[in-house]
């Protein structure tokens, strides 16, 4: 249930002897710009761990949040370097061998992605993950390894550049590799490839996290995912398991070639998305021409709790991304849930024939 911030304080952080909100109050001062917009997060942050501090927890409770805590604002850290470069985190097994046509495939879609300023983001292991790199290079590359007892340390492009990250935990190397992705390529795998395949879809499927173009990718002539992609169909959306439409979310191919230019193809027109109150609203490139918008509201009005698409410009509710200003906006009530529809919009939206002149 939501709570107010204040109340929050009052409950948790007030004891017989003092009365330790004045003092997160002079803590956050002390340590964040006045005119920081998120000094109330930072006081909600110190409150949590006094709250932690005053029910003493069991250590491995505090071990946890401490570790949390810590490879999160370091990852923030290194991250915030980087936060403009759009980035494709690319997910497949990390035994393959290098003379294996995958392992190949993984090192051609390295290098076409570097091509075209794309930083390649990998688990840093062996495999699939060490062939992406090797194609990208070091400087158009970034690797979230994992603290494994065995397999995964880093590859030799990633080991020792100050753009890999190591975590502790797993929940936290997916938190990332979905958060900096702007897209994924998944190439076949084990059961880790699988997971995050299936996690990956889930958070899109349920608008956990933001859209962006999930590639299944095989060599030729491969059954890797067509098998895959056969069950899921037939099991998941012949049972009523998933939307029909929930299968536009992934798309199979079997080059290189294919991968790279179906996420192009994605931000052809479309730069990003977000919400603003009760208002979905999709960045554009290029503003959509009439006609255009017409078809949307003829073959997308499922899409919209109500009203329909409006083309807008930059509104002073966005004022905390200045820089996306002169972007087109397209903006409406959606219904939060058919994420695969919405897919579909996309395809239409980045057609330039279907941009106003």
């Amino acid at each position: 249930m939501p709570y107010e911030a204040d109340d929050y304080l009052s409950r948790h952080v007030q004891t017989s002897e003092v009365d330790l909100t004045s003092k997160v109050d002079e803590l956050v001062a002390l340590a964040a710009p006045g005119n920081s917009p998120n000094l109330q997060l930072y006081r909600e942050m110190l409150t949590t761990v006094i709250h932690m501090a005053q029910a003493d927890r069991n250590r491995w409770d505090a071990k946890i949040m401490l570790q949390t805590l810590r490879e999160m604002e370091h990852a923030f850290g290194v991250l915030e370097q980087l936060k403009r470069r759009r980035k494709v985190t690319v997910f497949g097994s990390a035994r393959t061998p290098a003379n294996h046509p995958l392992y190949q495939q993984a090192r051609e879609l390295g290098a076409l992605l570097a091509h075209r300023d794309l930083m390649v983001v990998t688990g840093a292991g062996g495999g699939i993950m060490a062939a992406a790199h090797e194609g990208a290079g070091v400087e158009n590359s970034l690797g979230f390894n994992i603290t494994l007892p065995f397999e995964q340390t880093a590859n030799s492009t990633m080991r020792g550049s100050n753009h890999l990250l190591s975590f502790h935990f797993f929940f936290l190397r997916k938190l990332f590799f979905v958060k900096e992705a702007d897209g994924l390529v998944l190439c076949p795998g084990g059961f880790g490839t699988l997971d995050e395949a299936l996690e990956v879809l889930t958070l899109i499927q349920t608008g956990k996290s933001p859209l962006v173009p999930v590639v299944l990718l095989d060599q030729p002539g491969g059954s890797y995912w067509k098998d895959a992609l056969d069950f899921i169909r037939r099991q998941l959306g012949d049972n009523g398991y998933i939307l029909p439409a929930d299968l536009n979310l992934m798309h199979l191919v079997y080059s290189a070639e294919e991968a790279v230019d179906e996420i192009a193809r994605f931000y052809r027109n479309f730069h990003s998305s977000r919400w603003l109150k009760d208002r979905f609203v999709i960045r554009l490139n290029h503003a959509l021409n009439e006609a255009t918008l017409t078809r949307l509201h003829d073959d997308f009005a499922s899409l919209c709790k109500e009203g329909g698409f409006i083309q807008q410009p930059y509104c002073e509710q966005e004022r905390d991304e200045p820089e996306l200003c002169h972007l087109t906006r397209l903006a409406f009530v959606f219904n939060g849930r058919d994420y695969g529809r919405l897919r579909a919009l996309l395809d239409v939206v980045n057609e330039p024939e279907n941009w106003a002149t």
